[in-house]
């Protein structure tokens, strides 16, 4: 295959999850109020860091790396929690939390694979829908301009967030393959090209931007540790590995790769690495992308030399702030609009996963039903346990960390505690005899 072939397959993989890669620091970042500038350089990292976390994924040697042609970017389940923790306890707290739960993966990897019987469809798919479920309201907010906007609500943000959301519908009505795959990129920008007719949008941020930059570890300053912030950022990449391990299976089926249980440890290795690494340099938790095995299928080629082109991409478009810096221009409205589509994706993939649960299983419902009441409850009326001791508050003032605890509660108590009784029982049985 030569250079050429290489190169546009890369730019294809690349576009298929810029979308994701930048959209998660503008959401993020622009709940927490970052300047112009702290935007940038958070979309340029995050950028340049999916780089490195896609080659250390690909890097198979003896420590880390699952070896399969995976591409890593920012976990949409992560947005949620994190607005949460910056609004309560502020950036560095997140930080901290990433910190810590990427440590947690790396400690946790070889015995992970054992513990996913805590996890099963009934757990994941209902923390993956009150992730989903939790995030409407901020795009429903940024649709109308943001929060604390002058024009909040106004007809033009409106008819502007609306226009994106149609455009991205019709785009995925009528296209298929790859320019289906990147509706909501192509998407941001017809709606940014309007907004630009409308006076809307201010390109200084790109003028003023340099067209490189070094990238400084510790850019929002010293991690800060909180335990509620900590459970809340393990919760969300526990989720995202048992997601990354459908994405490894996957793959080592369509590259005709056997996958042993040390190979699906040294995934979730490479995983926690990025994590800790996303944290020291100012950017996010990562997971595997499944539009890029998506591409994989369609194409055909399954040679890691792309997948190491594709990081080689993303780490230097990451060190370009011009380019991060484009990505700021989007207005709130614009982005909304999207937003809207991407979140409501979260919950529905939740609720695709839940499709894999027995229905016909009255405990099942039960935990579907409790672990996402509690969930939405708490986000919908946040101040219901104030009185409650801050020991039990841990785990009660975030929705998604109350809905997680109730779901893998309920479901250990339903099913993996009457599962391993029974074979106890059986094996009594057996000596008996």
């Amino acid at each position: 295959m030569n250079l050429f072939k290489y190169t546009s397959l890369g730019i294809q993989h690349v576009l298929a999850m810029y979308a994701g890669a930048v959209v998660v620091p503008l959401i993020v970042g622009g709940a927490l109020g970052l300047t112009g500038t702290d935007l940038t350089y958070l979309v340029s990292i995050d950028i340049f860091m999916c780089g490195i976390a896609t080659i250390l994924q690909v890097w198979k040697n003896r420590f880390f790396g699952i070896g399969l042609p995976v591409v890593l970017g920012c976990t949409f389940t992560a947005v949620g929690p994190m607005i949460a923790i910056g609004g309560q306890y502020g950036i560095t707290a997140i930080y901290g939390a990433i910190l810590a739960a990427g440590l947690f993966v790396v400690l946790i990897s070889p015995v992970f694979s054992k513990l996913i019987t805590f996890f099963p469809p009934v757990v994941t798919g209902s923390v993956v829908t009150i992730i989903g479920i939790t995030l409407i309201p901020v795009a429903m907010g940024n649709m109308a301009g943001g929060e604390g906007a002058d024009d909040f609500g106004s007809i033009r943000n409106l008819t502007l967030a609306l226009g994106t959301l149609l455009f991205i519908i019709v785009l995925t009505r009528l296209s298929k393959g790859f320019i289906r795959s990147i509706a909501i990129l192509i998407g941001l920008l017809i709606g940014t090209i309007v907004a630009s007719f409308m006076g809307m949008v201010d390109l200084s941020p790109v003028k003023e931007a340099s067209w490189f930059h070094l990238i400084e570890p510790l850019h929002f300053g010293l991690p800060t540790f909180e335990l509620t912030a900590i459970l809340t950022m393990i919760l969300v990449v526990l989720v995202s590995l048992v997601e990354s391990t459908g994405v490894y299976f996957a793959l080592s089926d369509i590259c005709d790769e056997e996958l042993s249980e040390k190979d699906v440890e040294k995934g979730y290795r490479a995983e926690g690495l990025a994590i800790v690494l996303g944290a020291l340099f100012n950017a996010f938790p990562y997971t595997t992308y499944s539009q890029n095995v998506g591409l994989i299928q369609l194409s055909g080629i399954k040679k890691k030399q792309v997948i190491y082109l594709v990081g080689g991409m993303l780490v230097v478009l990451g060190l370009v702030p011009k380019m991060g810096a484009l990505t700021t221009i989007i207005p709130v409205p614009v982005l909304g609009g999207a937003m809207l589509v991407m979140f409501g994706m979260v919950m529905s993939y939740g609720i695709k996963m839940l499709t894999r649960v027995d229905f016909s299983s009255e405990e099942n419902l039960f935990i579907i039903a409790c672990s996402i009441g509690i969930g939405l409850g708490v986000t919908a009326a946040p101040t219901v346990f104030d009185r409650l001791p801050s020991s039990i508050q841990i785990l009660t003032d975030n929705g998604i960390v109350a809905g997680s605890v109730t779901a893998i509660t309920l479901n250990l108590i339903f099913h993996v505690k009457p599962k391993r009784k029974a074979i106890q029982n059986r094996v009594i049985e057996s000596k008996a005899s």
